[in-house]
């Protein structure tokens, strides 16, 4: 029996540290996060939220805000009731807005309005531009919204260009300037 007795304090001693790293494997993975994939940005503190926001950009200086609201509320239809330029954008120009009117429980996407949003001021493709989105209760959200090439998903969604990206301008670009190859 004596034999047996430093068996189990072995077992029970390897027990105990091995614990820690056993019962510590399941937390933080990154599946367990809230990750949307997407080029767009998301904003989700108030009743209404907006979603996959970005400003799709045939030319230089011009845009179309393409984005989704969707209404939290299961009962009340809400409103959106201005998008401007704020921060260092307020100088944007942003035409072809009236008031929005989210369904409860609904979702409204500007990709498919009668009325495209444009936006227009100095900036290019690439660039992130700041939006305030006011809403009919008088609460206000600030997003950067990037803003995108009128290619692939985007095609044909900027309302605000004369003629539409041509499809050579939409396929990678090789790098500005030399590039070094690394010897080993």
């Amino acid at each position: 029996m004596p034999l047996r007795r430093p068996a189990r304090l072995l077992a029970a001693g390897a027990l105990v540290l091995a614990a820690p790293a056993l019962t510590s494997c399941g937390f933080d993975y990154a599946t367990d996060r809230v990750y949307t994939p997407g080029v767009g940005t998301n904003d989700r503190s108030q009743t209404v939220d907006v979603l996959g926001a970005v400003v799709v950009s045939a030319e230089d200086g011009s845009g179309t805000l393409v984005a989704t609201f969707v209404n939290n509320d299961n009962e009340a239809d809400a409103t959106i009731t201005d998008v401007a330029g704020a921060g260092d954008d307020a100088e944007l120009t942003v035409e072809g807005f009236s008031t929005i009117t989210v369904p409860a429980n609904g979702l409204v996407n500007l990709a498919d309005a009668e009325t495209p949003i444009t936006v227009s001021g100095d900036f290019d493709s690439g660039a992130f531009l700041t939006l305030q989105f006011t809403f009919g209760d008088g609460s206000t959200v600030e997003q950067d919204v990037p803003t995108v090439p009128d290619c692939y998903e985007y095609a044909g969604l900027d309302e605000s260009a004369d003629t539409p990206t041509p499809a050579d301008e939409c396929e990678p670009q090789a790098p500005v300037g030399e590039v070094e190859s690394a010897e080993h």
